[in-house]
Formats: structure tokens, C-alpha cells, sequence
């Protein structure tokens, strides 16, 4: 039996029942009887979500009595489970599956053989289509394919009937209309209120029966043709190097786009009676079936890479292009998404878009980094939060707690307004201090920089008054970038970045890429994903391997900084010889620019990040070649605890002011004590208030930090005495107290300095 034909005999038959004039019952006793006959099985069986439950509506060979009697919850046995992952099983022994439960008023015990795939709406499951055969035997895939196929029709056919409730067909958001909270994970901080924008509104499919075959296919084949020239486009347009990772992906991905194989499984639904829009997703089921069942995690890969393209096709197909970016923001704007990119996020208008809520999302996604760099709160792991939310709905992010409240009722509401004007009013009183130069009590000077990674970003140093920029991540260019940056647009950025400084301090660390933050258009060269990413092939060993990304991001430092200071900081350097061979390689096409009379950088300063605990080791023998150090407390904390950060059940457990981390920065202070080197931190943990002023204690004396956190640690800053906080640091190092943050804390607040 060909899948096609099959699927066709079915719905030639269903739609003479939908065409009938009896009532929606009848209608549904008749579909389980046409599919029953058609793939040879005693029973099916249809089951509807009624009152958030799952309710026996129809069916072939089980006992009638329990019609309207059995009702399942859902992820409640087979049946439950389907709905509840909208995924299809397939088994010879029912009663093997973990799920499995009998209900005695069915009489179903002498059914072996089942097979069941989910009937969707709007995203959701709103009933399960079942069928079941006496003999143990799993069912063909073609026979799977005509369920699902037949699931699409009856899914119209159920939503035209008024067959299950409205909440159930749209989801909660639909229908509900009260306060709801829910957890998540925390990506970003910060609050944000706003009303809830789709990033990508949905498709709906509304025919899913093809009137006219032919012309549904000539539909399907002009949008292939539009989205292989999109494809097109998007390969032609990048800027490679030779070589690499990068061509492997994309000639992956246009491979699938001109995959015969898929086009002629949309083809083969379209024959089976389907519109062009139910075609392709009745294609897409059945890949998110297969990805299910794979657990290699590159074969994951590229069939993830078939779902976007089918997700691209299906809005071609259907004329429903475009995202909310390019549409526009109306209004102050919480953005709902299953997931983003960072590029995607940089369409937005940051005047309207406040915060962003993502069904997935992870600590390490490059859309977190950029989100963070431009101050938007970001909450992710809210499970089906677009079907629990309607555009408009007013939206609350927490981004502190990791909390999201959607329609908040009054108080809730006022008592967040309440949180978000306070912290505005701490904003107002630390913009106040922008022309203030931060010195202690005791007349010491404390550079306050700040971090950055956008051109955008640049115009902070104004508004807060940051004495420079401390920390230019230069990878955020690489991130955002489909392709590899070719020079002169990397030494584009860099000029323009020095010019929005107005002469303030600049250092520019060159890219930190590999890892967490892999590209796909650079090969990893051990051939396989790193086990730890945060100890592996990246940031400056990455770049020394790879001679080409270090020679021309060297090039473009130096060009773009012509005429200029430059500080130019290598990230994760473990051992001297790696800051020598970085450094020989700026000399080189320094001196390449020289012979060929190009104006060159007035002076350049060289340093290193501190991340990485074995450079500690040999400090006195890299101090007299360095211009300066930075310490980045983000990774050298994980790397002292060996405790990743990205993890949410270790991210709280190992403190910043540990007597083991405040010990190992005591020592690199004293280390630096004497030669001409400037020692800084770089990292979040000088950004908060209590750690800033034990580093103070210490003896650091440049943090470079968030923008949002610069006016608050000038206004610390200014109620430090240096020589108290140190004097207690030195007897606290000496003999740690059973909590040191909270003597510190103590410390603090005897002296009237807040600390949160």
C-alpha cells in the first residue's frame, strides 16, 4: 500500500463524510469505521481534549459503552503520553511501554499492536487518532503517514464541528484571561513591562484539503523556487575564507534545500489530497518523529537544519513572511519567542523592545550575550509560553528571579511598578554622578570602565561616564556575522568604535570564539565537539591556530586604530610563549604596514586576560613584557572551582567571595606590586556592590564593568576608605570568617554603605 494512495482512498471517502449533512457524532463514527477498514485494523479510536481532559469520542472495536466514559489526563498512558509530547508511537506490544495503562470498560486486553499520532491545532494537541490490531505487528510507515495525514483533516473537521472547547483548540491563552506566574530560567537580569509581541506570528493552516491538485503542487514548486534563490542569496553573499567547517554547514543546508527526496514526500502528500500548507507540515511531522529517534547529536543537527528550511518554506508557501522586527514595535514590547538568534534580536528597536521571554534558551546562546550587552532582560525555559499568551497580553519579565507573570491583576502590577521605579530612581541618582570622577574617601582614584561588544554600546561611555571601555569583546562582530567579517569591515567597526569614544580608553581584546561560542563557518579542528567547551579549542588557541582569523583581525586592529592609541588584550592565555607567538604576530603585520607607508597606531599597548589559573605561575617572567592585565573573573571562577558556569544547579553554589578566590587575587595583586603594569577587572563580579568593594580592599584599582552597574559602583566607590577595607581584607585573608560574605556585609553596613 503506497502511502499517497492509501492516504487519498481515506480522505476521498472523509471528505464525502465532512461533506454530509449529519451531526458531528455520527460524522466522527463514521471516520474510525472508513480508517479502520482502510488499514486492516480491528479498532480505532478517536479521543478529544474536553475540559483538559482526554475524552473517548468514537470508536471501531471497543465496546461502545465506553464512548464519552473514558476519559485519560494528559501524559496519562499511551494515549496521554502522545498528547502531551504531540509525538506518534508505533508498537507490536502495547503493554511493553512504560506508559502503558488498561482500562477494563474498553475491552481492549486481547489488542496487542498499537499505533496512535496526534491531532494538532494552533501548536497543540486537542485529541489523538488510534488504531489497533489484535496480532503483535508494528504498523507500516506508510500507514503511519496516512494517520497523520488523516489527523490533519480531522483536526479541521473537529475545529468547524465546535468539537472541543476553545480554550483547548488555542490554547489556555485563548481563553484565560487572570493573573498567571511562571518560573523559568534567568538569562538576563533586569525588569521589563510590556505587552507581548510575537516574533514570529504563527501559521495557521485553515485548508487542509486540496481542492484542485495540480495547483496546490504548482504552489509548493514556485516556493521552492523562491526559497532555493533566498538560499542562494545568502551563500553568495558571504565572505569566507577558504577551507573550513563553515562550507561543510552551508553546503549542508542548500543541499537540503534542492533535496529531491523532500520534494517528492511533499509532492506524495500533496497526492494524497492535502493543500500545499498541510503537505509540507504533514513532511515536518514526520522529521520531528525522526529526530526524536536519533541520538546522534550531528545527525540532530541536520535535521534541524531540514525543520528551519520547512518552517521557511511553509511561510513562502503561505504568504506569511516577515517578522515582528520588520513590521515594527508599536509600543513598549516584551518579545515571545521559541527561540532567536542574535542577529534576529538587533532588528528590534531598542527604544520599544524591554524584555524577552523564550520557550528554550540557554545561559551560553549568543542571543543571551547580546541581550545582556544591550540591557534586555531575557527569561527562557517557559514551556509553551506562545500558547499560554496572547498578543497584547500585558507582560511582566523578571529577569533578577527568573520569573514571568502574564495579565498581572492590580496589585501585582502596582507592586512591580513599585520595584521598577525604585530601580529607576537608583538609576537617576547614579546618572547624576556621570561627571563625577569616582574617588575614595581617602582621595584615591578608581577607574570605572565598562564592557562592550556593539558599536552601539560605545554611546554608554557618555551616559554614564565611564572612564573607557575596558573589555571590547570583538567576537560579538564574528556572532551577529552569517560569515566570516572580511577586514576592512572589522577595521570599519574599530574606527568608528575610537571615534564614539571621544579619546577615552579603548582595549580591544581580540576574538573569543570556539567553545560555547562556536561559529559555523569555523571548523573545530580536533574533529568533534569539545566534552568541556569552556576548557577547549578556543579564544586565543583558537586564533593561533587558525594564522589567518589572528593575521587579519591583527591587520584590522592596526588599521583601524592608525594615527590612535591602541590596547590590544589576548583572552585566555595559560602559559607566556602563547601571549609571545600573538604578540609576534601583530608585529609582523605591523611591520608588513610600515614598508608599504601606512599610518600606523601612535602607540600600542599589549596585555592579557587573567582567566586561565596557570598564568598566575608565571607572572614574574610575563609582567616586564605587558603593558597591562586584566582579570576575567568569569571564567577564572570556574576554572579555580571546576564548576562550569553555564550550569543553573552550579551557578549559585561557588561564591565570589570565597576565602579561595579572594586568596588567589591577593596574590596576583602582590605579584604586580612594583612593576608598570596596570592590574584590572573584567568580569560581572566587580559590577556588584559587596564584591567591588572587596576588590577595592584588595588593592585593584580599574574595574571595567556592565554599563548599568557603572553609576552605582562610582557612588560606592566615593564612600570607601582604602585603608579600612584593606586593613579588614588582610585580617580576613589571614583568618577567614565562617561566612565572609556576610562579614563583609557587616563590615559594610556599620559604615552606612549599601550593598545591595
Amino acid at each position: 500500500m503506497k502511502a499517497a494512495s492509501a492516504a487519498r482512498s481515506i480522505l476521498t471517502t472523509l471528505h464525502e463524510v465532512m461533506a454530509s449533512r449529519t451531526h458531528a457524532q455520527a460524522k466522527l463514527n463514521q471516520v474510525v469505521e472508513v480508517i479502520g477498514e482502510a488499514l486492516d485494523s480491528e479498532v480505532c479510536t478517536i479521543y478529544l481534549l474536553r475540559d483538559g481532559m482526554l475524552e473517548l469520542y468514537a470508536t471501531r472495536g471497543l465496546n461502545q459503552a465506553s464512548v464519552h466514559v473514558t476519559r485519560l489526563g494528559v501524559g496519562e498512558g499511551l494515549t496521554g503520553t502522545i498528547a502531551q509530547n504531540i509525538e506518534t508511537l508505533n508498537l507490536d506490544e502495547a503493554a511493553t511501554h512504560p506508559e502503558f495503562q488498561y482500562r477494563p470498560e474498553t475491552g481492549e486486553e486481547k489488542f496487542h499492536s498499537f499505533a496512535g499520532v496526534p491531532i494538532v491545532r494552533r501548536e497543540r494537541a486537542i485529541g489523538v487518532l488510534t488504531v489497533q490490531h489484535v496480532e503483535p505487528r508494528k504498523y507500516e510507515e506508510v500507514e503511519i503517514e496516512a494517520l497523520q495525514t488523516v489527523a490533519m483533516v480531522l483536526a479541521e473537521l473537529i475545529n468547524n464541528a465546535g468539537l472541543v472547547d476553545d480554550e483547548d483548540i488555542g490554547g489556555p491563552a485563548e481563553a484565560r484571561t487572570g493573573q498567571e506566574r511562571i518560573e523559568g530560567l534567568k538569562l538576563v537580569k533586569g525588569l521589563a513591562i510590556g505587552q507581548a509581541v510575537f516574533h514570529q506570528p504563527r501559521v495557521q493552516i485553515e485548508q487542509t484539503v486540496a481542492e484542485d491538485t495540480e495547483a496546490e503542487r504548482e504552489r509548493v514548486y514556485l516556493a521552492f523556487d523562491r526559497m532555493r534563490e533566498q538560499i542562494d542569496a545568502m551563500t553568495g553573499q558571504a565572505e569566507f575564507g577558504t577551507g573550513g567547517e563553515h562550507e561543510q554547514v552551508l553546503a549542508t543546508y542548500k543541499m537540503f534545500a534542492y533535496d529531491e527526496g523532500w520534494s517528492r514526500r511533499i509532492n506524495e502528500a500533496i497526492d494524497s489530497g492535502l493543500t500545499a500548507e498541510a503537505a509540507i507540515e504533514r513532511v515536518q511531522q514526520r522529521t520531528r518523529m525522526r529526530m526524536r529517534e536519533i541520538s546522534d547529536p550531528l545527525l540532530q543537527d541536520r535535521m534541524h537544519d531540514l525543520e528551519d528550511l520547512a518552517n521557511r518554506l511553509i511561510r513562502i508557501v503561505s504568504g506569511q513572511l516577515g517578522t515582528a522586527a520588520q513590521k515594527g514595535l508599536a509600543h513598549d514590547t516584551i518579545l515571545v519567542a521559541k527561540n532567536l538568534g542574535p542577529a534576529e534580536l538587533l532588528e528590534y528597536d531598542k527604544r520599544r523592545l524591554k524584555g524577552v521571554v523564550l520557550e528554550e534558551g540557554s545561559l551560553t546562546a549568543h542571543v543571551v550575550i547580546v541581550a545582556r550587552a544591550m540591557g534586555v532582560p531575557v527569561v527562557g525555559r517557559i514551556r509553551n509560553v506562545r500558547g499560554m499568551v496572547r498578543e497584547g497580553d500585558e507582560v511582566l519579565v523578571d529577569g533578577d528571579s527568573g520569573c514571568v507573570t502574564l495579565r498581572p491583576g492590580q496589585g501585582v502590577l502596582s507592586a512591580f511598578e513599585a520595584r521598577f521605579a525604585r530601580a529607576k530612581e537608583k538609576k537617576a541618582a547614579y546618572a547624576k554622578l556621570r561627571d563625577i570622577e569616582p574617588f575614595t574617601r581617602d582621595g584615591e582614584r578608581i577607574e570605572v570602565m565598562m564592557n562592550a561588544g556593539l558599536r552601539d554600546d560605545v554611546g554608554m561611555l557618555s551616559m554614564t561616564g565611564a572612564d573607557g571601555i575596558g573589555l571590547y569583546r570583538t567576537e560579538f562582530q564574528f556572532l551577529v556575522s552569517a560569515a566570516l567579517p572580511s577586514r576592512e569591515r572589522q577595521a570599519r567597526l574599530y574606527r568608528d568604535v575610537l571615534d564614539a569614544a571621544k579619546g577615552k580608553k579603548v582595549i580591544f581584546r581580540t576574538v573569543d570564539i570556539g567553545g560555547d561560542k562556536a561559529l559555523p563557518y569555523l571548523a573545530n579542528e580536533v574533529g568533534k565537539e569539545d566534552e568541556n567547551p569552556a576548557m577547549g579549542w578556543r579564544a586565543l588557541r583558537l586564533a593561533l591556530e587558525r594564522k589567518g582569523l589572528m593575521k587579519s583581525q591583527a591587520r584590522a586592529l592596526l588599521e583601524g586604530c592608525a594615527g590612535r592609541e591602541l590596547n590590544v588584550m589576548f583572552p585566555m592565555v595559560s602559559e607566556p610563549w602563547e601571549f609571545d607567538a600573538a604578540k609576534k604576530v601583530f608585529e609582523e603585520q605591523l611591520d608588513f604596514l610600515r614598508k608599504r607607508k601606512h599610518q600606523l597606531p601612535s602607540a600600542i599597548r599589549y596585555g592579557v586576560m587573567l582567566e586561565v589559573p596557570s598564568l598566575a605561575e608565571t607572572l614574574d617572567q610575563l609582567l616586564p613584557r605587558l603593558s597591562f592585565i586584566s582579570i576575567g573573573t568569569n571564567d577564572l571562577t570556574q576554572f579555580l572551582f571546576a564548576a562550569d558556569r553555564a550550569n543553573p544547579m552550579l551557578a549559585e553554589r561557588y561564591d565570589w567571595l570565597s576565602p579561595a578566590i579572594l586568596r588567589f587575587l591577593d596574590r596576583v595583586v602582590k605579584n604586580c606590586v612594583g612593576m608598570p603594569v596596570d592590574l584590572g577587572v573584567c568580569g560581572e563580579m566587580g559590577g556588584r556592590r559587596l564584591e567591588a568593594l572587596a576588590l577595592i580592599g584588595l588593592g585593584i584599582r580599574r574595574l571595567s564593568i556592565t554599563p548599568a552597574a557603572v553609576g552605582q559602583i562610582k557612588e560606592l566607590v566615593r564612600k570607601v576608605d582604602t585603608k579600612e577595607i584593606s586593613e579588614a581584607m588582610i585580617g580576613w585573608l589571614a583568618s577567614p570568617p565562617e561566612n565572609m560574605r556576610e562579614a563583609l556585609q557587616a563590615w559594610a553596613l556599620e559604615r552606612g554603605i549599601e550593598v545591595e
